[in-house]
């Protein structure tokens, strides 16, 4: 998963990098790089790093509101 990751990442920068260089040439071309990377970034690479970092762990631990049904079978 790390591998897919770090590729994926990769990718992502490279077409927002290409994107800037085409843009600063040729006026309208490199905004589809840049957005395309963008797209790859949030739908893609994002949600399998959270997959990724969070797998493993017991997330009861992060609730919010994690007492609050302790508190009503109390009363």
């Amino acid at each position: 998963m790390k591998l897919v990751l770090k590729i994926i990442f990769v990718i992502v920068a490279g077409m927002v990098i290409y994107g800037f260089f085409i843009n600063s040439n040729n006026e309208g071309q490199g905004e589809k790089f840049i957005g395309f990377g963008v797209l790859i970034f949030a739908f893609v690479f994002m949600p399998l790093f959270i997959y990724h970092r969070y797998k493993d762990k017991d997330m009861s631990k992060y609730r919010l509101f994690q007492n609050q049904n302790e508190d009503k079978k109390n009363h």
